[in-house]
This record gives C-alpha cells, structure tokens and sequence, in this order.
C-alpha cells in the first residue's frame, strides 16, 4: 500500500513528497528542500521510517520543485529522473531561481529520462505516468491507480491550475491534457498539488472555475 508524506518547503511554499510502501522502499517526488532545517527534517524522516529511497522523479523542473535534487542525489546516491521535455529548465534552473530573487546550485543533467509509456516502479509499488503539458512542455503526473492517488505538480490546483505564462506554457494545451487525460480518472481520486491542499478530481470537474 503506497503511502505519501508531504513537505511544504523553500520561500515558494512548494509540495514535496516521499512516496514509499511496505518494503520500505521510497522515492522523492519534486523535492524542493532549500533550507539546512529542511534537509535536515527529511534526513530524519528517512531515518525514522527507516526507508531507503531508490529515485527522485519530478514532475516538471521549474527550480522550487528542483532546489533539493542535488542534495538528495549526494545523500543518497540515487538516480534523479525527468521527462526529457522539461530539460530546458535543468539547464535554465539558476537564472531562474535568480529572476525570483534566489540562489542555488546548478542541476545536473538527469540521470535518466521517461515517458508517458513508462512507470515508476518501487518496491512492490508502481505509478503510472501522463503527460500533461502546458504548465512546462515535460510536465508529468504520476497516479497510483490501486489507491487513486494523483501527484499532480503544478497542473492542477485546489481551484486552480498551473500558470501558463512561463516559456513553453499553453493555456489551451494545459486545459486539453486536464480534460482529456486527468477527468478521465476515478472521481474520487485524491489530488496532491505542487502548492496548497489536497483536492479530489470530482470536486475539481465539478466546481473548478478554469474548468467548467
């Protein structure tokens, strides 16, 4: 049974998550640690629930979702994957962060890359992955379809979805991939955004104003 464990992190307030199951096995999904006491909370984490991690998967790589790769690559000496459509914010992550008023280190380029046919595999664990562009050309979203659970970065919000306005954003491609890909899951799916609450995908359909 998968288990997710959220962190709010960095100034931008962003979703972290550790994904993990029975097996102990786990893996790191937009991790956005910025601060020591950060790295140091999910250190202990780790440690007290005595997990070994096996990979950092992102959803997209705009920095606030990246700020933590590096550490955790280091730390754990796991492979860090992306969809091979968002390499151009690896590359671009420090201006970036600069723009917004930050400072980080460089990303490295990812170990691997995947695609929308793939999945994330862990433990006894898989999730499946879409392709939901719009937000950043490689934006992806990882669903657990035994537990109907829905890591949805920065696609779709509790009332919301993600801002187009970023190079290789597209309003119209964003409302598509939502519709056609994500309310074609269960109603009752609950919905892990990249910032802010939980939502569940029914509620979305329902009441979201950018989407009905």
């Amino acid at each position: 049974m998968i288990q997710v464990e959220k962190f709010v992190v960095n100034p931008l307030q962003e979703n972290s998550f550790v994904i993990f199951d029975e097996t102990g096995e786990s893996i790191f999904i937009d991790p956005g640690f910025y601060f020591k006491e950060e790295q140091q909370e999910i250190k202990k984490f780790i440690r007290d629930y005595q997990l070994s991690p096996v990979l950092i998967a992102n959803t997209h790589a705009h920095f606030d979702h990246v700020m933590g790769v590096e550490f955790l690559r280091k730390e754990y000496n796991i492979p860090f994957f992306l969809h091979p459509d968002d390499q151009y914010w690896i590359q671009h992550a420090v201006l970036q962060a600069e723009m917004f008023g930050f400072e980080m280190e460089a990303i490295q380029a990812p170990d691997s890359y995947f695609t929308e046919k793939e999945n994330v595999k862990f433990g006894q664990s898989e999730l499946s992955i879409l392709h939901i562009p719009g937000h950043s050309k490689g934006h992806v979203v990882f669903y657990a379809e035994q537990e109907k659970i829905l890591i949805a970065g920065d696609v779709l919000f509790n009332g919301s979805i993600g801002r187009t306005d970023l190079p290789g954003g597209d309003f119209h491609t964003l409302i598509k991939g939502i519709k056609n890909k994500l309310f074609l899951l269960p109603d009752e799916t609950r919905v892990f955004c990249g910032h802010g609450p939980e939502t569940v995908l029914g509620v979305e359909k329902n009441s979201n104003p950018f989407l009905i």
